[in-house]
């Protein structure tokens, strides 16, 4: 790989990442923005070879999540020539790593590789929140069997508590 070809943070990249579907996706001019080539230009290839781009690797938002989109992102506005008169195109991981062999450039390869190691990583946090929130549900269910332990406790010491004293015989002879 050429020294010239910029490494892309990975900060920028995971601020672009969106969750669509259930899906963490990116968006096709957010995609062009770190390949350094105009929208039309990404989705142009990505037309050219359709067959490598099935719907669980790139779909098109509806009006309802490009609208949802539109808000996020004040610098947008409503209005003709204001923003791009073309539906958006997300890519899933997939997707974007089938974009490294359709964007074949040496731009494209670095891209790819960074936007790759931050959904491995965002994958490890993930797993890792998982294991935690495992952790935390044992944790609960212990102290929950434990405070009904300890409420029982309770009960026994209030019931022998409450155990009334009879009145006890006077021990030796009384007279009457």
């Amino acid at each position: 790989m050429r020294q010239d070809v910029v490494v892309v943070p990975s900060e920028l990249i995971e601020n672009k990442i969106y969750i669509i579907r259930r899906h963490k996706v990116m968006l096709d001019r957010d995609l062009a923005e770190l390949y350094a080539v105009p929208v039309k230009v990404l989705n142009q290839a990505v037309k050219r070879n359709i067959q490598r781009f099935p719907e669980d690797f790139m779909f098109t938002l509806n009006e309802q999540e490009a609208e949802a989109l539109r808000s996020q992102f004040v610098t947008l506005e409503k209005g003709r020539g204001k923003h791009s008169k073309y539906k958006s195109h997300v890519f899933t991981e997939h997707g974007i790593l089938m974009l490294s062999s359709v964007l074949n450039s040496e731009k494209a390869i670095a891209v790819n590789i960074a936007i790759m190691r931050v959904f491995v990583k965002l994958r490890k946090i993930m797993i890792a929140n998982k294991d935690l929130a495992l952790r935390l549900e044992q944790l609960e269910h212990t102290v929950e069997k434990q405070g009904e332990q300890i409420h029982s406790i309770f009960d026994v010491v209030k019931q022998l508590m409450a155990i009334e004293e009879k009145p006890k015989r006077n021990i030796g002879f009384h007279g009457e």
